[in-house]
């Protein structure tokens, strides 16, 4: 599947944030954010989790946006642990809501992997001590939010929790705890890793079960 992209950027807390806009082939549905593993290890928008979340997303009618954390790519600022990259993003969604008013207009699903998961989380507690639109589904992949955590959290019931049972990064046991205090229940891809190589078609259709019904 061809995606139509465009690359934009926002004005973060440390300055200009690039993200990647991947469109649908119709008008958009509603919109859907993806936030990508720890910058000082790689992580970048192009991740092939990342990626392959959006793809999903785009073809359920959403309008896909992957930004580059402060310090990776274009985007200015330096690592902070989750707690700039989180203040960022609240500004991400406020400009996404201006700036993309169709698809503003629809649900929207809020993602992340590894290092992402934790800025999800932590962007959705934010959104909702400011009255912020909250998201239809959130998704932590790979859960690393008790890493990064500073601040409480209220897990949304229709939170989706995946994790591969090989996970040589995050422990399987970390993923479960997270779960456990939240009780949320997780979605375990057998022989998985953490990278999820080879079960990318498995983590598709998990997503993909998880946007029916928006």
């Amino acid at each position: 599947m061809s995606l139509r992209t465009e690359q934009s950027a926002f004005r973060g807390m440390s300055g200009s944030v690039e993200y990647t806009v991947n469109h649908p082939e119709q008008s958009p549905v509603g919109w859907a954010l993806v936030l990508h593993p720890h910058p000082l290890h790689g992580g970048t928008r192009d991740n092939k989790v990342v990626t392959t979340v959006a793809r999903t997303c785009v073809q359920q009618g959403l309008l896909a946006i992957r930004p580059n954390f402060r310090g990776v790519g274009a985007s200015e600022g330096v690592f902070d642990a989750a707690v700039g990259e989180t203040a960022d993003m609240v500004a991400c969604v406020e400009h996404i809501f201006a700036q993309y008013l169709q698809a503003a207009q629809g649900p929207w699903v809020l993602a992340g992997f590894s290092f992402g998961s934790a800025v999800a989380a932590q962007l959705h507690a934010e959104l909702a001590d400011r009255g912020l639109p909250l998201p239809a589904r959130l998704m932590l992949i790979g859960c690393a939010v008790e890493r990064f955590r500073y601040r409480p959290l209220a897990m949304p019931a229709h939170t989706l929790l995946i994790h591969g049972e090989q996970d040589e990064v995050v422990p399987l046991s970390e993923g479960m705890d997270f779960a456990r205090a939240h009780q949320l229940p997780l979605t375990l891809v057998p022989d998985a890793g953490h990278f999820f190589h080879g079960k990318l078609l498995v983590l598709r259709e998990v997503v993909l079960g998880s946007l029916s019904g928006l």
